[in-house]
């Protein structure tokens, strides 16, 4: 199972997972390169799903479904554990990971997850559903993968997020690191990297509960440094 990144707008990004003979399009707002891409090696779109159901993400689902006569999959009726099998591979499994919006959900395949709007490269997204507890409950399950899995984002932030991770923890030497791998051709990161750069899944470490302590902020229990960083940051 491989997958390819798609940029387009300002900063979205949507995604190919395919094997040999089929594809899954995942967020296809870039519908022309992606037949393109899928043509020139003789795979066939077969599915066509989200990560949720704002525009940005799904602008692009009509188009491609046209083009392809692709199956669409409506991710608001998708379960967790769920697996979108293609033809001739392993498939995708599907982590509901509500917190952005009430639908959001990620997928996960062989070492690497497709993540939305729910984990960005070294931040996190905006909670419009206003469920903290949801989106902490989302991002600790993301946060127990392996370190090495490979985090794909729906919008490439790394450059803005970098300079504001460098505000919140102005001493942490993984930024500069992180900032030299940063490829904008190619925006991925492993989780393991994730945890040691993204202040929002930084909330356990002692440098962030300091710095929580400094603002006295609420930081006795896990959920209220997260709710803290969240809420300041």
């Amino acid at each position: 199972m491989n997958i390819q990144q798609f940029k387009y707008g300002a900063d979205n990004q949507g995604y190919l997972v395919y094997s040999e003979k089929s594809a899954i399009a995942i967020d296809p707002g870039a519908p022309d390169e992606m037949v393109d891409f899928a043509g020139k090696r003789g795979i066939s779109i077969e599915m066509v799903t989200n990560t949720h159901t704002h525009a940005d993400h799904t602008q692009g689902n009509d188009a491609l479904v046209k083009i392809t006569n692709a199956r669409f999959i409506d991710c608001t009726t998708l379960s967790h554990g769920q697996v979108l099998d293609l033809k001739d591979a392993s498939g995708l499994e599907v982590i509901l990971t509500p917190g952005h919006t009430m639908d959001s959900l990620c997928f996960k395949g062989d070492g690497f997850i497709v993540t939305g709007d729910t984990l960005f490269n070294a931040t996190v997204g905006n909670c419009f559903s206003g469920d903290l507890q949801a989106f902490y409950n989302s991002l600790k399950l993301l946060m127990e993968l392996p370190g090495d899995t490979l985090v794909y984002a729906g919008h490439d932030y790394v450059r803005d997020s970098l300079k504001y991770a460098k505000i919140i923890e102005p001493n942490n030497p993984n930024l500069e690191v992180y900032a030299a791998a940063y490829n904008p051709d190619h925006v991925t990161s492993r989780l393991s990297e994730e945890l040691q750069v993204n202040p929002y899944l930084r909330f356990n470490t002692p440098s962030m509960i300091e710095r929580l302590k400094e603002k006295n902020l609420p930081s006795e229990t896990q959920f209220q440094r997260f709710s803290s960083v969240m809420e300041v940051f």
